[in-house]
């Protein structure tokens, strides 16, 4: 039977992290669902400084001392489990996302929803959404962790989920690459490897991608979520 608890903190990602701490696995380990508590206001709340409790669900099969590796080769090979290819299920996750945006964002923001390639892209624009990205993009991660749960909940395999606000993955994508570049020349040309500051797993795959075409590097990720970061290396093999 796969373990199961319920931890809190101020943020959504502060709960998470706590849990994950306590059961000594990593994020992609366990399925996460924020629990709603008496007070509806506390699901759509995620910006104002109360408790939030999340209830972590260890995957089957897996083990608290599982290492979990990261590496340019992932890149190609993290596809590998396929989508859900229900487009009943799809289309009444998108309804409860719909369901979902329309309680929480406020007047004067506007989104879109599109269903490509059995996945769910949300757009999120309007005036004064900032506060919906948050420092280094913590809050927009947070909202998607929520909204992939909610598109989850009933789903009978997992329903993909890409939300974007004001074009700031797109924005975020390209600083990123820009960064693995002026790196992966520093290490080209110094011989010592750099590490990047900790990202969320999209952002490590955006780095392994822009770089695995160069034969004289090497990218991998270390650590535990959420302090999971990528080393850039000279690739000795070469």
């Amino acid at each position: 039977m796969s373990k199961t608890i319920i931890s809190e903190g101020k943020t959504t990602a502060e709960a998470v992290e706590n849990g994950l701490k306590k059961l000594k696995v990593s994020k992609d380990m366990v399925d996460v669902k924020v629990i709603e508590e008496g007070d509806k206001r506390s699901f759509y709340s995620i910006l104002a400084p109360r408790v939030v409790k999340v209830e972590l669900t260890v995957k089957e099969g897996v083990t608290a001392k599982r290492e979990v590796h990261e590496s340019r080769s992932e890149v190609h090979h993290a596809g590998r489990r396929p989508p859900n290819q229900n487009m009943e299920e799809i289309e009444e996750a998108s309804s409860n996302i719909k369901t979902f945006l329309d309680k929480f964002l406020k007047k004067g923001v506007t989104y879109e929803i599109k269903i490509e390639n059995y996945g769910i892209n949300i757009n999120i624009n309007g005036d004064n959404v900032n506060h919906l990205i948050g420092y280094r993009g913590e809050t927009i991660n947070n909202l998607q962790t929520i909204i992939s749960a909610i598109a989850n909940k009933n789903a009978t395999a997992k329903v993909k989920i890409f939300l974007d606000v004001a074009g700031y993955r797109e924005k975020r994508t390209k600083t990123l690459e820009d960064l693995a570049e002026k790196i992966a020349a520093t290490v080209i040309r110094t011989g010592k490897s750099i590490s990047l500051e900790p990202m969320t797993a999209y952002e490590r795959k955006v780095i392994h991608s822009k770089l695995q075409s160069k034969p004289q590097i090497r990218t991998f990720s270390k650590g535990e979520e959420p302090y999971r970061k990528v080393v850039i290396s000279l690739n000795e093999s070469k």
